[in-house]
């Protein structure tokens, strides 16, 4: 990840990642440490009060999106999917007795993808039916879908609200079907609208809404009626995410070789800043409230999205699947990033991890504390009561860089607050927390 400086003066949209998932940065987690760190987290039980969520990855589509940099197929049969979901099961099973594990319920679950609403009905229920076999999610406060559009009809719709999805996030992306074919997208327009109203028939308690900032060939006008089409449709929460060009894009290896294969420009930075507050305002004025850098939600005292607080707090996850992450025991996981080493691993009876890091206490301080910042603010009194850190001691020097750029709103004993402006921009100003050693590397 480049520097903040340079980050934040840059224009232009260039190939690297932009948006901070995870601390310390994935690129100094290694092999060696699933064998000195992971290994030994699963063997220990883990502390009682820490909640446990599970990730399913369904890393199947009907088409790759140009943007997409997650690991995903859009080559494989029925058979290899179903082989595929034989594994996602055997690896939960795998799980299931590791002494971390022991006497956990689930607190949330979160099929991600690729794209999960890809699977057939039978598939789906099967899938449910083995993991669930030998742990119950019953209880679980959340249970998130991701959907594309395109592969949903209402008989689907309906068996996903019977395995207890509570939050349902469609990928719309854009309401505009020239920039959804631009960009590789599958779904179109008609698609959206009708998925939606079939949902709400449903009676799902949260629909959610993605949409995309800055996609190839974005327009004002474009994105001013994306946003009034957003609006009028009313859902429960709204995720709106600028537009990044990580290095394993369609769109980056085109840029990077100077292939020529899109006519279309990426939009700045600034520009994308600058629609995300459009968006924004205007959900305000339809009465959302602004919950991060990318969330709107209609009604905070019903409306949450507990995977991401819980993961930004600490939670446990077990990552099921090729290349998932996870977080077990205090040791960040990530799965093998290949469909053959995942199937090997996990046909000799192991957990399919390909590297991992153990964060110290200070590390991981800081890891809640700018995943948190980018709810635009922080509450002290957490951080000094979970890890004994007087944050704004701590961090003394970046918070007043922070008011010397004026992108602080406020920083008292009760919160420390960004300003609008900061949130529009949150990724590029929370290397300025990071340890000397993590700044100036490459993020992935």
């Amino acid at each position: 990840m480049p520097d903040t400086s340079t980050v934040a003066d840059l224009e232009q949209t260039e190939v690297g990642s932009y948006f901070v998932a995870n601390y310390p940065p994935f690129s100094v987690w290694t092999p060696e440490a699933v064998g000195t760190d992971a290994r030994a987290a699963l063997a220990s039980v883990a502390p009682a009060d820490t909640p446990l969520g599970v990730y399913l990855h369904i890393p199947f589509c009907r088409k790759r999106c140009h943007f997409c940099y997650f690991r995903v197929y859009t080559d494989k049969n029925a058979k290899e999917v179903e082989q595929y979901l034989d594994l996602l099961g055997r690896e939960w099973e795998l799980y299931a007795n590791q002494p971390a594990m022991a006497g956990r319920p689930f607190n949330f679950v979160y099929f991600g993808g690729g794209t999960p609403s890809f699977l057939s009905t039978r598939q789906l229920e099967t899938l449910v039916k083995r993991v669930t076999a030998s742990r119950s999610w019953d209880t679980a406060e959340e249970i998130t879908f991701e959907c594309e559009p395109g592969t949903i009809t209402r008989p689907k719709l309906a068996a996903i609200r019977g395995i207890g999805v509570t939050r349902l996030s469609l990928g719309v992306e854009n309401f505009s079907d020239r920039i959804l074919e631009v960009n590789g997208r599958a779904h179109r327009s008609p698609e959206i609208t009708r998925v939606y109203q079939e949902a709400r028939d449903l009676a799902f308690p949260q629909i959610n809404i993605d949409l995309i900032a800055g996609m190839l060939g974005e327009t004002d006008e474009n994105w001013a009626d994306c946003v009034k089409r957003t609006v009028d449709l009313a859902p429960d929460s709204v995720t709106i995410y600028q537009m990044e060009l990580p290095y394993n894009t369609t769109i980056s290896r085109d840029l990077l070789k100077h292939g020529g294969q899109f006519d279309e420009p990426v939009a700045q930075w600034s520009i994308k800043r600058r629609w995300v507050a459009e968006a924004f305002a205007a959900l305000e004025r339809a009465g959302y409230t602004i919950g991060s850098a990318y969330t709107a939600v209609k009604d905070p005292a019903k409306t949450r999205f507990l995977y991401r607080d819980r993961l930004w707090q600490g939670a446990d996850m077990v990552g099921l699947g090729v290349a998932s992450f996870g977080h077990i025991n205090g040791v960040h996981l990530q799965n093998v990033d290949t469909w053959e080493k995942y199937a090997e691993a996990i046909n000799r009876g192991e957990i399919p991890l390909g590297r991992a890091y153990r964060p110290t206490a200070e590390e991981r301080m800081i890891r809640e504390f700018v995943l948190q910042l980018k709810r635009g603010s922080v509450r002290p009194a957490y951080f000094l009561g979970k890890y004994g850190v007087k944050v704004r001691d701590r961090f003394r020097d970046q918070i007043a860089s922070l008011g010397a750029d004026g992108l602080l709103a406020s920083a008292g004993d009760d919160v420390i607050a960004i300003t609008r402006e900061a949130l529009l921009r949150v990724d590029t100003l929370l290397p300025r927390f990071f340890l000397p050693q993590h700044t100036g590397i490459r993020y992935t």
